[in-house]
């Protein structure tokens, strides 16, 4: 018979036991054993702040879904521009406060720089193996999406024979028909959206002659440039614009589903490939529950949730369905040009270099 203490002790013996086989019920298949600690880390904090240029109605799927893994962590999701996102979390940290614990956005650039200066935590995540080594920077900034750049056309004021296939049938298309596309195209402003700016950088490296061209034939027409992709889709839809330059192809894409107005074209000559990077906050305020978002955004659980979900095309190339890396490559194969996650996209956030091809920029669209 078993005294009052050794029942007590029974007891606790039986809590604890409970309480760690349900810390590593939440261990993903495959991860190491000392994943638990995490878990229950996680579950300690209770919570987890996210800053990120993901809209919340794309990231609501996989908030949901990681609710439902992780129930005890409640997340705090800020979405905001990609400018935002950097400026914010700069000036909270440079003040000693609360800020992110991870930062998501689109802007590969002010990612790569943050995690350059040093804001970045190392984590080598469980799931390293299944992503690109070009999307891996040093297990501090991760790529988690695999989306293209497109051309997004009304298609009830843009004919079959009209439609760009190439970066070139662009720019032709632009030069043989300037009056009926006078202030009819649109893109980034890249002197606002980082998105855009990286985007047309990128695509100075890849086809230089081809690409001034092109900026030459966006001056002819009168460019209409804006700082959000959801205001470019509301203006080619509605025919204020006819078609539209590098727009981010997850959103055209959910939208052109929705709406019969919206066409997109991924270009056959060659694809840019946007990358969303992450990183967790080096002084981040819950650490662990940081890991359990960034190792989820990179499971393939995850990635099956961004592309079948939010349709933000998954990295990860075992993972099927149409808005995945599986599928572009199969459609353009040699075509797609990721954009690394590396320290060669901080080469134009040197200001003096920034300057230059904004100057550039703007000269080459005057010319007539």
């Amino acid at each position: 018979m078993l005294s009052g203490k050794s029942i007590i002790t029974a007891a606790l013996v039986t809590t604890f036991a409970s309480f760690t086989a349900g810390a590593f019920a939440q261990v993903p298949a495959g991860y190491p054993a000392d994943y638990a600690k995490i878990v229950d880390g996680a579950k300690k904090e209770g919570k987890l702040v996210v800053y990120s240029t993901t809209d919340t109605k794309a990231a609501e799927p996989l908030l949901k879904d990681f609710n439902a893994l992780y129930p005890g962590v409640k997340v705090e999701y800020n979405d905001m521009n990609s400018t935002e996102v950097y400026n914010r979390f700069i000036s909270e940290a440079a003040a000693g406060g609360n800020t992110a614990d991870v930062l998501w956005s689109s802007s590969m650039d002010l990612q790569i720089k943050l995690a350059a200066d040093g804001y970045a935590m190392q984590y080598k995540s469980p799931e390293v193996a299944a992503i690109p080594n070009w999307a891996v920077m040093n297990n501090t900034a991760y790529g988690t999406t695999f989306e293209p750049a497109v051309f997004v056309y009304n298609t009830r004021l843009v004919p079959a024979n009209e439609v760009p296939a190439t970066h070139a049938d662009f720019a032709k298309l632009l030069t043989s028909k300037t009056d009926k596309y006078k202030d009819k195209v649109t893109t980034y402003d890249i002197e606002k959206s980082g998105v855009g700016f990286m985007f047309v950088t990128q695509d100075s490296h890849v086809d230089e002659n081809g690409f001034w061209n092109l900026v030459k034939a966006f001056g002819a027409t009168g460019l209409r440039v804006q700082s959000s992709t959801g205001t470019m889709l509301e203006r080619i839809s509605s025919g204020e614009n006819l078609i539209g330059y590098n727009i981010i192809g997850s959103y055209a894409l959910v939208r052109a589903k929705k709406d019969p107005n919206i066409g997109v074209v991924i270009p056959k000559d060659y694809t840019l490939v946007l990358s969303r990077v992450q990183f967790i906050n080096k002084t981040a305020k819950n650490p662990n529950a940081a890991k359990l978002w960034f190792d989820y955004l990179l499971s393939k659980r995850g990635q099956n949730v961004i592309a079948n979900e939010a349709k933000l095309f998954a990295i990860r190339s075992d993972v099927t369905g149409e808005a995945t890396s599986a599928a572009l490559s199969k459609e353009i194969g040699k075509g797609l040009k990721p954009v690394p996650v590396n320290t060669s996209l901080l080469q134009y956030l040197d200001q003096t270099k920034r300057l230059a091809f904004l100057k550039k920029w703007k000269e080459t669209m005057a010319k007539k």
